[in-house]
């Protein structure tokens, strides 16, 4: 099927990338970028729809991308799609429709050597993205996403997340009674697991804390930090030690050194 105008198409598809209600009522999201939309394929991500740059020879990755995966495809005009690619000065050959997955707590894998990030109240879609990335990168076996906040699926932390939101569980909670009621189940399940806040006033040192046990480690909103609900659950409070005249780490950087530090004494205890 081709689009070249702003049809009701090209409409649904706007209104995916800028209207958070609309994506949760449709149950799907736009993905742009080569490295998010292959690791939406390689994870085996629903996808719903591809839509394709009508007027220039596509990549080999491309073609493939159209040939295998089963999915609705759109030939839609290069107009449209720069309006729908995100970028100024570039034009997306590839764009995805892809199904959000369901908000459920047990997609989260629970065992003794999990690692699960808790990001309680963002305000801001970026540093979503870069969290999930970091919790990625280090080894993380899921993100969950509490309370009143940005919204994971927003195309800014879909980027900033360079793909990772595909290779890990992601889930949205209520409130942190869920997660706790969660946990409690993970513990009857005989998983030890420790919840653990950062926090600049937190009595130890990360680096003093065991992150080899099962953990749920808590990262507080932007401005304001944890919520008094999650402080009164923490086992431990932790702080990154600092020094200079910064009075505090934005929380995506604040959660990437606590991850280090827990994959850095997780490799440590598996050298030993």
């Amino acid at each position: 099927m081709r689009v070249s105008g702003r049809n009701g198409r090209f409409q649904q598809w706007e209104a995916l990338l800028r209207n958070r209600t609309k994506r949760q009522r449709r149950g799907e999201f736009l993905v742009q970028g080569v490295r998010p939309i292959a690791m939406a394929i390689e994870h085996g991500w629903q996808v719903r729809e591809l839509l394709y740059d009508a007027d220039v020879q596509l990549s080999g990755w491309a073609r493939k991308a159209l040939d295998t995966v089963r999915a609705e495809r759109f030939a839609v005009s290069r107009e449209l799609m720069h309006g729908l690619g995100g970028k100024a000065d570039t034009v997306p050959e590839l764009l995805a429709v892809v199904a959000l997955p369901e908000d459920d707590l047990c997609r989260i894998p629970a065992g003794p050597t999990m690692l699960t990030v808790v990001f309680d109240r963002p305000t801001s879609p970026g540093n979503i993205g870069t969290l999930i990335r970091s919790a990625d990168a280090f080894g993380a076996s899921g993100v969950i996403v509490t309370g009143h906040a940005a919204d994971v699926y927003d195309p800014k932390a879909v980027r900033a997340s360079t793909g990772s939101l595909f290779a890990l569980p992601v889930v949205r909670a209520p409130s942190h009674q869920a997660v706790l009621s969660w946990v409690a189940d993970v513990r009857a399940d005989g998983v030890g697991i420790g919840i653990v806040g950062a926090d600049e006033h937190g009595a130890l040192d990360a680096a003093e804390y065991n992150f080899t046990q099962p953990t749920l480690t808590l990262i507080g909103n932007e401005t304001n930090g944890l919520s008094v609900g999650w402080r009164e659950a923490c086992d431990q409070l932790v702080r990154v030690p600092m020094s200079g005249a910064a009075s505090s780490l934005n929380a995506a950087a604040a959660a990437t050194v606590v991850l280090y530090e827990s994959a850095r004494q997780r490799s440590a205890a598996v050298r030993r």
